[in-house]
């Protein structure tokens, strides 16, 4: 595990950590800006040293106040992608590539370049790149530096949409294929259900929710953050097939039968799902002729009554259990009280196949 226990005063500036996340996987740090999300990455890299505290990437201590260990930058091991590459433009790319290896290891140089998609452009220099080549060179020169931990601050910030994408498909081959922790500083919920595996939220410098991706995205703590029609749940699928003669996937969850947009993944996969609780109907009774391709057996886990009473527009939000997961669905107060819903209710959750589409899905690369 990684120990973040640390308090920085940037007066009127206060950052309060005392969380530990994953040594695997990618940990998404989200929040609006001042939230306080590069201070914690700069004082997890050594660029900001905080006032009190303990930093530690399993046993290695990286900052500790009370015994007086606060490790240079350059001996924390730590791999760091800013928002702009920040590459060498008097250096072609493979120079600017090996200067952040320790010692030559050309099978790991080939490996690195081979995965980011970047052999062909050895021999150029920053000058003549696009935006998503260059943060595929930033990358690759943070990996080769054989880092204990890679943080990527919003490296596709500065991208427009097709490399953006572009680059995002580059880090899910990262994901897939790395053995080292990944903290990735984000503001974009399409990104983070892309490629995180766990999130840790921060409001204040205070960390309001941390843990697995689906735990966090779901809940209340999430809910602020999000108007009504952003609000979602996620969900793990298994792809066990595609209709015969229709444009649709069908899903495995929880053994029941979920219908999508046709995907192109290998059926076996697994899939996360985000599902928008706007799209979520509540019936008491399985319906018949219904357009409505998804019908899922649910129960009422939650009826979130005060926050209806708080909201101007006066829908309330409902929590339902399928097997092991979660969904959402916002509904009206009138339909909650006209349905008399309450907490231990067996009802059916209505989906529209065409609601999630590819989007909102994502392989899920690791377990979540």
């Amino acid at each position: 595990m990684i120990t973040l226990s640390l308090n920085v005063d940037h007066k009127p500036f206060r950052l309060r950590v005392n969380e530990t996340i994953p040594s695997s996987g990618i940990t998404a740090v989200f929040g609006r800006s001042g939230a306080g999300k590069t201070s914690l990455i700069n004082a997890i890299s050594g660029l900001v040293k905080p006032e009190s505290g303990q930093i530690a990437l399993g046993d290695k201590v990286l900052f500790d106040s009370a015994a007086n260990i606060d490790l240079a930058p350059e001996r924390r091991r730590i791999g760091y992608v800013f928002q702009e590459a920040r590459l060498f433009p008097h250096m072609s790319v493979e120079k600017n590539l090996k200067y952040g290896q320790p010692k030559e290891n050309r099978a790991k140089f080939e490996e690195v370049t081979e995965l980011l998609g970047i052999e062909h452009l050895l021999k150029r220099h920053p000058a003549v790149l696009s935006g998503g080549e260059k943060q595929r060179v930033a990358i690759g020169r943070a990996l080769l530096s054989e880092p204990e931990l890679l943080i990527m601050d919003e490296p596709t910030a500065s991208l427009d949409g097709p490399r953006r994408q572009e680059l995002i498909q580059y880090l899910l081959r990262l994901a897939a294929s790395l053995n080292i922790p990944v903290l990735y500083v984000s503001h974009s919920l399409d990104e983070i259900l892309q490629i995180a595996d766990n999130m840790l939220i921060l409001n204040e410098g205070q960390v309001v929710a941390n843990g697995p991706l689906h735990d966090v995205w779901g809940s209340a703590p999430m809910r602020p953050w999000l108007s009504a029609k952003e609000q979602s749940a996620l969900v793990s699928a298994k792809l066990v097939g595609h209709h015969a003669t229709y444009g649709m996937a069908q899903l495995d969850l929880e053994g029941e039968t979920i219908w999508v947009t046709k995907v192109d993944d290998a059926e076996g996969a697994l899939l996360r799902l985000r599902i928008f609780a706007n799209d979520i109907s509540i019936v008491k009774s399985r319906p018949v002729d219904t357009s409505i391709r998804n019908v899922l057996p649910a129960i009422v886990e939650d009826v979130c009554v005060s926050e209806c009473e708080e909201n101007a527009s006066g829908y309330c939000q409902v929590a339902l259990r399928i097997g092991n997961q979660r969904l959402l669905a916002n509904i009206t107060q009138w339909a909650v009280d006209d349905l008399h819903l309450s907490q231990g209710d067996t009802v059916y959750a209505q989906l529209k196949g065409v609601s999630v589409t590819k989007g909102d899905l994502a392989y899920q690369h690791k377990n979540f």
